[in-house]
């Protein structure tokens, strides 16, 4: 992984205290980085990585989070988040100063999620392969945090850095200080709609995204009863690009020096912004280098493994693609196709990463590979990834219409190639619309595999139909019957006469005499099980003979 230094766990108290979090037992000087974000599900024991921060979603009553607190201690985590309000008793105290682990409550009115994206932000979890620091401004490159904490405490006010749609990229600390809007803004994320509606309605976004020069916004009424505090804004730009906004929440508007101070701040912004889009692109690239690397499973796959944090413990591959195309298909090329791949692909990054401390998935080709890892001493990590898959497939719904092929586990990086294997043979029978399953495992289809891998080397040699199929095929295009087709159904039917006609819609005494006639005129034995499996398996693998047309 990278060299850059995580956040802390005072540092996240720092950034997110008071309007999001607040420390109710516990030690948040801990000298340990944080180790990455896990949510707990006691269905489904989590794994996790030492220093690790939890998010218990659900839990109640002291005697529970005591509980936790001391399992948790046990694979030492860092610290516990849960819904606020707590009431810490003589149970919880022993259990926080037993395991170590530091007890967090979450504010009434935020989101699991949102709180899960912000702290994934301020960890960075994302970077792969940096291997220093690097700084813009004095300020760690691509931390808005840090920044807007900086850009705070020049200007004395609390602030917020927001992006075109006024959704929040970051923000200051202090925020208690601003009014219920600010506070509110911070909980959901964005500015609620109707103080939107309220600075747009006073022009206020027309004449911010106009100048270069900080705006002051005076108190506005978003209700009968609520005003808010004064702000004032700058646009963060990139030459005629808008990229965002700072507010800062003040009481008068700034003297000479806070508002060069915050024109200077606003050109550092979007530095970093510029940073972190670009970053995305190139980590985006760096990290489907690695993930490539690794599942080929050659000298470099240990290194790549370690880059992305996976050496050292067993990992079960997940191959993901779109159904509708295949990788020979026309629409390979189309651009729209290809964005839908990437929108698929960072999707299920960002599923994985929710239910795993440590995945990696990158999209190499036109296939979405991903890395999960298991713990040595479970024997249930392919059931496991395939939960997963099936999770991941169910809430992205029926918008695109996609399948995961899930291979064995790989105990080490010489077995990463034979899962990338299994992975890929499981999905190519999916995509070929071969199993009515969304997800599988080559097990669970292998015979398929095998039959489409057998029409692969027939192809490859040119093979037509011989013997009974070849004459059958001949008959049926000269005399335009449909002997070939009454073979298919009866052999899918076991050779049951009714079921066969009925699939064909036929009378089935119809059905017995064109099976006397093909019998007669294909020369075929069709009481012998070894002309009937030959028969099954060349209409299965053979494709049929072209049509022959006659000479002039």
């Amino acid at each position: 992984m990278n060299g850059r230094p995580r956040a802390s766990l005072g540092r996240v108290l720092d950034d997110l205290g008071a309007t999001l979090l607040e420390l109710v037992r516990g030690d948040p000087d801990q000298p340990e980085e944080l180790g990455g974000i896990v949510i707990y599900d006691p269905v489904d024991e989590p794994v996790l990585t030492p220093h690790a921060l939890v998010l218990g979603v659900g839990l109640q009553g002291g005697a529970e989070i005591a509980d936790l607190l001391r399992a948790l201690g046990m694979q030492q985590a860092a610290g516990l988040v849960v819904r606020a309000p707590i009431h810490p008793d003589e149970t919880i105290d022993a259990a926080v100063k037993e395991s170590g682990v530091a007890l967090i409550a979450l504010t009434r009115g935020a989101s699991w999620a949102q709180l899960a994206a912000l702290l994934r932000s301020l960890l960075a979890e994302g970077d792969v392969g940096i291997d220093g620091p690097e700084s813009l401004g004095g300020m760690p490159s691509g931390d808005l945090f840090a920044l807007a904490n900086a850009v705070a405490a020049l200007l004395d006010a609390p602030i917020t850095i927001e992006d075109r749609s006024s959704r929040i990229l970051a923000f200051s600390g202090r925020q208690d200080e601003a009014d219920s809007a600010r506070v509110e803004t911070i909980l959901g994320r964005r500015v609620p709609e109707r103080y939107y509606r309220a600075l747009a309605d006073h022009g206020i976004f027309r004449k911010l995204y106009r100048t270069d020069e900080p705006v002051f916004v005076r108190p506005l009424m978003a209700t009968e009863s609520e005003f808010t505090m004064p702000r004032v804004a700058v646009a963060v730009r990139a030459g005629d690009e808008i990229l965002g906004s700072i507010w800062a929440a003040v009481p008068q508007p700034l003297s000479d020096e806070r508002a060069q101070a915050l024109r200077d701040a606003a050109k550092l912004v979007a530095l970093h912004l510029l940073r972190v889009r670009a970053g995305a692109d190139v980590e985006r690239r760096l990290r489907a280098d690695l993930v490539s690397t690794a599942l080929e499973g050659g000298v470099g796959a240990r290194e790549a493994l370690n880059r992305l944090g996976l050496s050292g413990q067993p990992v079960v591959v997940l191959a993901l693609a779109v159904v509708e195309a295949a990788p020979d298909d026309a629409s390979f090329g189309d651009p729209g196709l290809a964005t839908e791949r990437q929108r698929l692909a960072d999707a299920f990054a960002m599923h994985l990463s929710a239910v795993h401390p440590r995945t990696a998935a990158a999209l190499v080709g036109d296939v979405a590979y991903g890395l999960i890892p298991v713990q040595r001493n479970r024997t249930d990590g392919e059931e496991r990834a395939v939960r997963i898959a099936a999770d991941f497939l169910e809430r992205i719904g029926d918008r695109v219409t996609a399948s995961i092929g899930v291979g064995p586990v790989a105990h080490d990086a010489g077995d990463l190639a034979q899962a990338r294997t299994s992975a890929d043979r499981a999905l190519r029978v999916l995509r070929a619309g071969r199993s009515s399953a969304r997800v599988a495992r080559l097990a669970d289809v292998h015979v398929e595999a095998l039959i489409l891998e057998l029409r692969d080397l027939v192809a490859a040699r040119g093979d037509e139909p011989t013997g009974p199929v070849a004459r059958l095929f001949e008959y049926d295009a000269r005399h335009k019957t449909n002997l070939i087709e009454t073979l298919r159904a009866w052999l899918d039917a076991f050779g049951d006469v009714i079921a066969a006609a009925a699939a064909v819609y036929v009378h089935p005494n119809t059905f017995r005499y064109r099976l006397r006639r093909l019998a007669e005129v294909g020369a075929l034995d069709l009481d012998d099980p070894e002309a009937r499996f030959a028969a099954m398996l060349q209409l299965r693998v053979v494709a049929p003979p072209p049509p022959r047309h006659p000479h002039p």
